[in-house]
Formats: C-alpha cells, sequence, structure tokens
C-alpha cells in the first residue's frame, strides 16, 4: 500500500533541494509547482491537460469551495477528486489567506473569522475547526492549518499577535485533523510559519510549529506585496528555521525568477495564479522573460511563442494566430495562453529539479535570469 506520506531527498545542491513525496495518490516531484484550481478546476485547462504539462499536483481553496458548491455537497458527489476529475494529490489551502484578502468583510476573533461572502452576503464562520472539517469533506490530500496573515507592513505589534494568534489556530487544527479521520483517510497536514519580515519571529513561530509536529511546513505571510528583494531575505533565513526533513511550501509564489531564487534558498513546493491569469489576459511566459501576445508587432508573426518551448500550443499554434485569438476575445485563446504558461512552469520545475541533481544549481539559476531579463524578442 502506498504511505501516507514519505519526504525522501534525493540531492542537495547548497540548501537547494530535490526529492519526492510519496502518497496514496500519487508522487510528488520536488521542487514543485502546483497550478492553483481555485473553484475545482484549473481555469481554461482540462486536468489531462494540466497532467500533461507535468503537474504531479495542483492546489483547491476552503473558502471558495465551502461557499460554492459547498464542502458537504462536494463529499456527497464523491470528493473533490472524483467531483473534478483529477485523480493525483490536491492541496488544499485553509482559507487564511482570504482572512487578510476579504479583511473589509471578516470580522476576528480568537475562536475564528466571521465573514460575509462576496457572493450573495451571506454570513459564515471559518475557525481552525471548520477549516479543517471542510478540507476532510473535500477528500484533501494536503490539508493546511487555519492561520491568519496579516500584511508585511503591518505594525511589529500587529504582526506578532497574529503570528502568535496562528500559533494557537495551528495546534486547534492539529488536533481537528487527528480526531477528524483525515489522518486515517491518507491525508497530511502542513503547518504555516508567520511572522511578516521578522527573523525573530519566524523562528518562534518555526519553534511553536515544530513542537506541534507537521507533515511539512509552509512559508506564509509573503508576495503579498513586500517586493522581491524583501522576500529573499525573508527566506534567507526561514526556511533553514523549519524541520530540515520535512517539504517546505512556499505559499503564493510567484513569478519565475521567484521561484529559481527561492529554491536556491531551499524550498521544495510553490503555488500561484499567474501561469493561469497571465494566460487569460494575454501574456505568456517565455526563457526571455513575459510577452504581451495583444501586441501589434505579433500579427503576423508566424514563430512559435517561445521556440525552446516542448508544449503543444508551441508546435501547433504561431503567435499570430494567439494574437488573432486574444484580440478576438475567442475562448480557445485563453486556453491555448494558459496551456502554454503551465508547461512552461513545469518545465522549468523539472530543469531546476536536474541542475540541483546534477550539482549545478548556480550556475543554471545566474543562465535563467540572465536569459529572462534579457530583451524581450517582439516587444
Amino acid at each position: 500500500m502506498p504511505p501516507r506520506f514519505d519526504f525522501t531527498i534525493h540531492a542537495t545542491d547548497g540548501k537547494a533541494r530535490t526529492g519526492e513525496i510519496a502518497m496514496r495518490r500519487g508522487t510528488i516531484r520536488t521542487p514543485a509547482f502546483m497550478p492553483v484550481g481555485t473553484a475545482a478546476t484549473v481555469k481554461a485547462v482540462k486536468p489531462a491537460d494540466v497532467r500533461a504539462s507535468g503537474a504531479d499536483i495542483i492546489l483547491g481553496n476552503t473558502y471558495h469551495l465551502m461557499l460554492r458548491p459547498g464542502a458537504e455537497r462536494v463529499a456527497r458527489l464523491g470528493g473533490l477528486h472524483a467531483f473534478m476529475g483529477w485523480d493525483r494529490p490536491i492541496l488544499t489551502d485553509s482559507g487564511g489567506y482570504q482572512v487578510m484578502s476579504l479583511s473589509d468583510l471578516t470580522t476576528r476573533s480568537e475562536d475564528g473569522v466571521t465573514f460575509k461572502s462576496h457572493l450573495d452576503g451571506s454570513r459564515h464562520t471559518l475557525s481552525p475547526e471548520r477549516s479543517i472539517e471542510i478540507q476532510r469533506l473535500l477528500g484533501s490530500d494536503i490539508v493546511m492549518a487555519f492561520d491568519e496573515l496579516v500584511p508585511t507592513t503591518s505594525t511589529p505589534e500587529v504582526q506578532a499577535a497574529a503570528m502568535a494568534r496562528s500559533m494557537r489556530w495551528a495546534k486547534r487544527s492539529r488536533a481537528a485533523f487527528d480526531s477528524g479521520g483525515a489522518h486515517a483517510e491518507g491525508a497530511a497536514i502542513f503547518g504555516i510559519q508567520q511572522g511578516a519580515l521578522d527573523q525573530t519571529l519566524r523562528g518562534d513561530s518555526a519553534a511553536a510549529l515544530t513542537e506541534i509536529g507537521f507533515d511539512g511546513y509552509a512559508v506564509g505571510g509573503l508576495a503579498v506585496g513586500e517586493g522581491q528583494e524583501a522576500m529573499f531575505g525573508c527566506l534567507d533565513f526561514a526556511p533553514g528555521q523549519l524541520p530540515a526533513d520535512k517539504p517546505r511550501y512556499l505559499m503564493g509564489v510567484g513569478k519565475p525568477d521567484d521561484i529559481v531564487g527561492a529554491v536556491e534558498r531551499g524550498i521544495d513546493m510553490f503555488d500561484c495564479v499567474l501561469p493561469t491569469r497571465s494566460g487569460r489576459t494575454g501574456q505568456a511566459f517565455t526563457r526571455t522573460g513575459p510577452i504581451n501576445i495583444r501586441n501589434a508587432r505579433f500579427a503576423e508573426d508566424t514563430g512559435p511563442l517561445d521556440p525552446a518551448c516542448p508544449c503543444p500550443v508551441c508546435h501547433g499554434w504561431s503567435r499570430a494566430y494567439l494574437h488573432h485569438l486574444v484580440r478576438a476575445g475567442e475562448i480557445l485563446g485563453a486556453m491555448l495562453m494558459t496551456e502554454h504558461n503551465l508547461w512552461f512552469y513545469q518545465v522549468l520545475m523539472a530543469d531546476l529539479r536536474a541542475a540541483i541533481a546534477a550539482g549545478g544549481i548556480t550556475a543554471f539559476a545566474d543562465a535563467f535570469r540572465r536569459d529572462y531579463a534579457g530583451p524581450r524578442k517582439g516587444e
């Protein structure tokens, strides 16, 4: 029988690591990028095409799925995997991010968060216990502890209070996970380190999480407007405060060069809406930097989006055709652009894994940054 959760590090190069997470629904190669399927779909792409791009795991969102179609309904319909037609692992966000992003609709207390639905104004309460229950009903493979996220621009007092509350909620999340049956059903649970950009707060958070004990650990509270330099400054110390034998997940990141820099600093897992959101708005990622396919100079460009890309889009359609589709508002344009972007991210992750295994992460990262920041071909 496949293990519930087993993380193996196969090679290291500096702080960078490559390995595998073995779970009942499949193996996750690390470093791993998780396409975001917020509402039980990776937007504009069929599950089989997400898998074909190289994705081993996707992300779903507790907050959005609890509102529509409802966790209990998903459970009655056989769970999230059967509902959306994805048979590989799924990680579910706990809903903590929405506590911050929808703060004008929320009221926080020690018990949890009461909020108005952004869909219909109905009132709901999300607590650590309810968040874990929802994730169990969805059938999540990797469950996230419920936390309180605050902007890195918050006062030190606010940051310290939010971190301390997140650690209390982490303990309640772990207890709810252990008593709710998710462990017996093969799921794992990750804790979330908080503390903004403060090394002491991050260290205290890591110590509290380690004492509770989790299958993996996320670095939370970054990529919320602090900028790459500040984020990397935090990542210079934050991953090393977490257990070395467990996966480290940087939530909500990010741009390709963000990912490369974070891998160099010891991060194993990522998620971000950028490849799908950008695809729907006409932006394609390439090894020489992102391009806006709406640009008029692509109207008669017969070349592929990225000559170095192995994806079906780059082998099947020209920049001129994609320019036409996107400018015309055709649904196929969003589908093809998104498919390409997902491939770009997964090829990047495969290249990172290979570079770490070969002991060449620094050379690869330097070359990637040089090319990615170079002249924008066709722009």
